[in-house]
């Protein structure tokens, strides 16, 4: 295995842990970490839960997707608004980032009891019943008068407008505690997947850098026995100082060379190992080395000059963009 510089190991290590700013200058906070820090986590999760009390029903649904941060946005039913502070306590003491819905929706059950009749409803119905009786004796019909039981039964006739007692706040989050425990989980179980993919496909970008290396040093090989005899060419046509054509010859050979470019990629590689076995919301970290590996990578195909370590270099570029892809789900 090819050996990495140790300044080039502590650069890494220094980028990942005390990062202030991204590639557009924005500022990067390090976020509190979450239960379960031990463990890489996807942002992407769902779970529900259902109550019920008598007269009512209840919905607890809370869903996530990538974000850069952590974004809390909860719908809850009026005269629950007591709900919103300690929920958001809750949910940012578990999770470290993502874009979070949380709705409460509560429906009336089919046990609600009428309170009364609904005025409005009944003059409607008192008033279609005469206009109905009025066009049947008109054609000489005779109608049956309704019970006033039958006219209760006509749809929205019962007045159930007093809404059913709403329950507890304490009981309501309890339900809560249990629902975001069953969506930390599941963000956990993706995250292992998750860590899995990134293992495999950090492993592919590192073999790619050792066949890099390689063909590097099979192109110098052949670069020097190029140079060689380019100069014994100019030399025995031209009248030229060899000490300045040497110069000049060992100034192309420090531009192509890209022995710094695959010991900060082997650099990076180690750093985002670590990442993934200390677990933890590691995203934003993952996501800053991602465009450290895609600067690299650019920089050793701008320097290649060789066909060989070229189609290297481009695979190494999709490796790293693919990498790249599943970073952005991690937390």
């Amino acid at each position: 295995m090819a050996r990495v510089d140790p300044v080039v190991v502590l650069l890494s290590q220094s980028l990942i842990t005390s990062f202030e700013c991204d590639g557009q200058g924005e500022s990067f906070q390090v976020v509190n970490e979450p239960e379960g820090a031990g463990a890489i986590a996807s942002m992407t999760g769902y779970a529900t839960a259902e109550g019920s009390a008598p007269g009512l029903r209840w919905t607890w649904e809370i869903r996530s997707v990538n974000a850069r941060g952590l974004d809390i946005r909860l719908r809850l039913p009026d005269g629950l608004g007591a709900l919103e502070a300690p929920l958001r306590k809750r949910l940012s003491d578990r999770l470290a980032r993502g874009s979070l819905s949380v709705s409460l929706r509560t429906t009336r059950s089919e046990d609600a009891t009428a309170t009364g009749v609904d005025a409005a409803a009944l003059e409607a119905a008192l008033a279609a019943l005469t206009q109905i009786r009025a066009a049947a004796e008109a054609r000489g019909m005779a109608m049956a008068h309704p019970s006033p039981a039958d006219i209760l039964a006509l749809r929205g006739m019962a007045d159930s407008t007093a809404a059913p007692e709403l329950p507890e706040a304490e009981a309501l989050l309890a339900e809560a505690d249990a629902l975001i425990d069953a969506f930390a989980a599941m963000r956990l179980a993706e995250g292992r997947t998750l860590a899995q993919v990134l293992s495999a496909q950090i492993e592919r970008i590192a073999a790619l850098t050792e066949a890099a290396g390689t063909a590097a040093e099979a192109r110098a090989v052949s670069q020097a026995e190029t140079f060689r005899a380019n100069v014994r060419k100019i030399l025995d046509t031209a009248d030229l100082d060899e000490g300045r054509v040497a110069q000049e010859l060992a100034l192309l050979a420090v531009k192509s060379d890209v022995t710094e470019e695959l010991d900060r990629l082997r650099a990076h590689v180690g750093a985002v190992r670590d990442l993934l076995a200390a677990g933890g919301p590691v995203g934003r970290k993952l996501d800053f080395l991602m465009q450290e590996f895609n600067r690299e990578a650019n920089t050793l195909c701008s320097k290649s000059g060789d066909a060989a370590l070229t189609a290297i270099g481009l695979d190494l570029k999709l490796a790293i963009d693919q990498t790249r892809e599943q970073v952005q789900n991690v937390e």
